[in-house]
């Protein structure tokens, strides 16, 4: 057992990121009976909608699952509280103060991890309280950091820094990317986009199929004066860098995305007017598959790396 799995009684240190409009029960379920840690992504889901996802996980999984929550969402009060009365012992928190929810959580029997992308607020964090930090690079897809600092040098920069438990996230999709981040102090790794690509996530098969067909390249971090998000370059994003060609106020940014523009992308499968999120690790992603498929194919590949690791001459 390494800190994460012992941290969260997992077999392997893989979690699956909690993905707005992938990462429903039936994904979270599928990656945590696979010996990973699933989690279900409240940041798309209306409160009551989250305690169906939460009671639908319990029903699918003995194993232990967990939530994640952005808390500059709405209804961040009744989503907590929900999260408390069902019974929920994990929780990932990103987008916000972590000593806003931190003290709450444990108190309540609660394990904290929060998501960070510089190793300054890596520290505020672990002051805080929270049980474990996932640093994530400016590969990342869904919203980013700002700092646009990528994986290779943040894991380092906060490993020098903290001293809980640090799973690295950004760019991670195959076992030897796993493997790359834990040589660099990482104790485990936090996966997304691969897993937005498998058969149990909730994302529309319009987006999954074009996930598969990303190449170098097709993907740009843009809306940094809103919250600097990783999309796919179609329609959307065309008119996004056109508007930013007028050096447009805040608000007119604002009225250009309008409402629900990532639900109708990733969850309504519109690939032309849609937000379409996802890491550049997508490159790499050549087919969807069921979720316990991808772990396998994670650990058999971290163990061939490590194994050729180690007959490196120099």
């Amino acid at each position: 057992m390494n800190k994460i799995t012992e941290l969260f009684k997992i077999k392997y240190p893989i979690i699956q990121g909690g993905m707005i409009w992938n990462s429903g029960y039936k994904l979270a379920s599928a990656v945590s009976n696979a010996g990973g840690l699933g989690l279900i992504g409240a940041g798309s889901m209306y409160p009551e909608v989250l305690r169906q996802h939460i009671q639908k996980c319990k029903k699918a999984t003995s194993k232990p699952f967990g939530v994640n929550v952005p808390m500059l969402y709405p209804n961040i009060e009744e989503i907590m509280k929900i999260i408390v009365e069902e019974g929920v012992r994990i929780v990932f928190t990103s987008a916000g103060n972590p000593k806003t929810w931190t003290s709450f959580l444990k108190q309540n029997g609660v394990t904290v991890v929060h998501v960070v992308s510089s190793s300054v607020f890596a520290l505020k964090a672990e002051d805080a309280g929270v049980d474990a930090i996932v640093a994530e690079g400016f590969e990342a897809g869904g919203h980013n950091g700002r700092e646009e600092t990528t994986t290779l040098t943040l894991i380092p920069m906060v490993k020098e820094k903290i001293s809980i438990p640090l799973i690295a996230a950004g760019g991670i999709a195959t076992g030897r990317g796993m493997l790359a981040a834990m040589v660099l102090g990482a104790d485990g790794v936090q996966v997304g986009s691969r897993f937005a690509a498998s058969i149990e996530s909730s994302a529309h098969d319009n987006f999954k199929e074009t996930i598969v067909k990303v190449k170098e390249g097709d993907t740009q971090l843009t809306l940094k004066e809103l919250a600097p998000v990783r999309l796919i370059k179609n329609k959307f994003y065309q008119e996004v860098q056109d508007l930013y060609e007028t050096c447009p106020t805040k608000d007119e940014i604002v009225t250009l995305l309008g409402r629900a523009r990532a639900k109708r992308g990733m969850f309504e499968g519109d690939l032309i007017e849609g937000e379409l999120e996802i890491g550049q690790i997508a490159g790499l992603i050549h087919e969807i598959k069921p979720a316990a498929e991808i772990i396998q194919e994670m650990i058999a590949d971290f163990e061939c790396a490590r194994t050729e690791a180690t007959n490196f001459q120099f």
